[in-house]
């Protein structure tokens, strides 16, 4: 298969392909006499794999490492589950981060009287001085 069908096959972007390549992520296919690249059949699959995996949120490094897996005959499913459960660990802890910041910005917006000067904002000045991560 050619770049571009394997890009729409795939739903990507040409680029996203050149990409992974450079990356190292897939292997730089062999070229036709006429120099187009040439992909293996199971390129799509790869592919459609990456970004699957990214969509839950592993990077490309850990990508990299779920392909190797995934391509290991001789792989552990316990080796795959441990790295998903890592990767939710992660989730939770940014869930945790993000309802921090929400609580954060709640608390300013009800200190805010919107009919006060920009100048005694405390929005802005939780901004300027940090003021609002003292508080917390």
């Amino acid at each position: 298969m050619r770049t571009g069908q394997v890009a729409e096959a795939a739903g990507v972007n040409v680029e996203t392909l050149r990409y992974y390549e450079r990356r190292g992520i897939l292997k730089e296919p062999p070229r036709r006499s006429s120099g187009y690249r040439e992909y293996p059949a199971g390129t799509v699959q790869v592919v459609i794999f990456i970004k699957r995996a990214q969509e839950l949120g592993f990077s490309l490094e850990e990508v990299q490492d779920l392909l190797r897996l995934r391509n290991n005959t001789r792989r552990s499913c316990k080796t795959v589950r441990n790295a998903a459960a890592g990767k939710v660990d992660e989730i939770d802890q940014k869930i945790c981060a993000l309802r921090a910041m929400k609580r954060a910005l709640s608390k300013l917006i009800t200190a805010c009287d919107d009919e006060s000067a920009t100048r005694e904002c405390p929005i802005l000045e939780a901004l300027d001085d940090g003021s609002e991560r003292k508080n917390r």
